[in-house]
């Protein structure tokens, strides 16, 4: 696998910890635009992910219907990805111009988008969650 699909894997992975761990938390109610941000940068990290395992360029964006048009040029199934208004997450949620609390049910939403494209992309590069959890160990003993 070539290091720079490790490592946008890695940093996906880590904001899909990011979001596992605020759910799970008795504060979630207080932190669903956090959880909402990390689904967000989840998805926008694995489709780079998925990208640079491809050799495609793409442009610095956190906009991820321009991710999605991207791969589609790579692969059809793309197409039946369903990503509402989960781009909105990446930069106007964490700032007070833009102020929206998500309810607990558009966080769910966000987390199940996250988890089925974290699921479509792994499928896709033939990858398990243990392999990058390894990748992620190794890289921590490298420091």
């Amino acid at each position: 696998m070539n290091e720079k699909v490790k490592l946008w894997l890695i940093k996906a992975f880590e904001d899909y910890l990011a979001m596992k761990s605020l759910l799970s938390s008795s504060l979630i109610k207080y932190t669903t635009s956090i959880i909402c941000f990390h689904a967000q940068q989840m998805v926008e990290k694995l489709l780079k992910a998925f990208l640079t395992y491809h050799n495609v360029q793409f442009p610095r964006t956190h906009i991820l219907e321009i991710l999605k048009e991207k791969c589609l040029e790579i692969d059809e199934e793309f197409q039946k990805m369903n990503f509402k208004n989960l781009s909105m997450y990446a930069v106007e949620i964490r700032y007070p111009d833009e102020f929206n609390m998500p309810s607990i049910e558009e966080t769910n939403e966000c987390v199940e988008i996250a988890l089925q494209v974290k699921d479509f992309i792994l499928n896709k590069l033939n990858i398990t969650e243990d392999e990058i959890f390894r990748w992620i160990t190794e890289a921590k003993q490298r420091g």
